[in-house]
């Protein structure tokens, strides 16, 4: 990932908005946001393997403070009319940002596990990601915790959609095949506390779909 900060998003969709959903995010939306100061890439990712059509969105940002910043901020206070039609469709939608806390390995995967945390990892964060990176096609993994308090300003956005969800951290494995990140999610059971081994069993994996990096803008 390229700078310190970064930002996730999830939602689900149902199937007869997921056509203009696709259309919105890689015509008009994710160029916005990587417009905007402080945004350096955006990458999109569809879940594998469940019913529902379930979306990963991660933002890589030069540092945390972005997350807060003004310019942000006055994009989501003044959403275009594709987003106003668009937010109140996202289901279980879910967002966080802040810093990266630790990273390892070289180069971004095709396949991802973003394993969200109720609290950060037990066990020290740069030590965890550099075992995982070791293991046979694993190409990174990253700790990211969230700040609460810039994730929670509450915006013209924000409003537009009901039960926003969060998170305190997000633990990224990225992988080249679906077989190598599941090895590497049983791996994870034997690293972190008993408390966290049901949200790496029922976690989905996700295949990139779209990126966008800010050299690719137009102009």
């Amino acid at each position: 990932m390229q700078g310190t900060g970064y930002l996730a998003i999830w939602s689900d969709l149902a199937p007869q908005n997921e056509t203009d959903w696709a259309h919105w995010i890689t015509r008009e939306h994710a160029a916005e946001r990587v417009g905007i100061d402080g945004f350096l890439a955006c990458r999109i990712f569809r879940a594998l393997g469940v019913a529902v059509n379930r979306y990963f969105i991660l933002y890589e940002l030069e540092d945390e403070r972005v997350v807060g910043g003004p310019d942000y901020l006055a994009r989501l206070n003044a959403p275009t009319p594709w987003s106003q039609r668009t937010m109140p469709k996202l289901e279980n939608f879910a967002r966080g940002g802040g810093r990266v806390a630790a990273s390892a390995g070289t180069g971004q995967g095709g396949i991802v596990a973003p394993l969200r945390l109720d609290t950060g990892p037990s066990r020290d964060a740069a030590t965890l990601v550099a075992e995982l990176a070791r293991l046979d096609r694993i190409i990174a993994a990253r700790v990211l915790l969230t700040d609460i308090a810039q994730t929670s300003i509450k915006t013209r956005e924000k409003g537009m959609r009901a039960n926003d969800g969060s998170f305190s951290a997000l633990l990224l494995i990225e992988g080249l095949d679906e077989a190598a990140v599941r090895e590497a999610l049983h791996h994870l059971r034997k690293l972190l506390s008993t408390e966290d081994h049901g949200a790496i069993d029922d976690l989905p994996l996700y295949r990139l779909a779209f990126s966008l990096p800010k050299q690719l803008l137009p102009g």
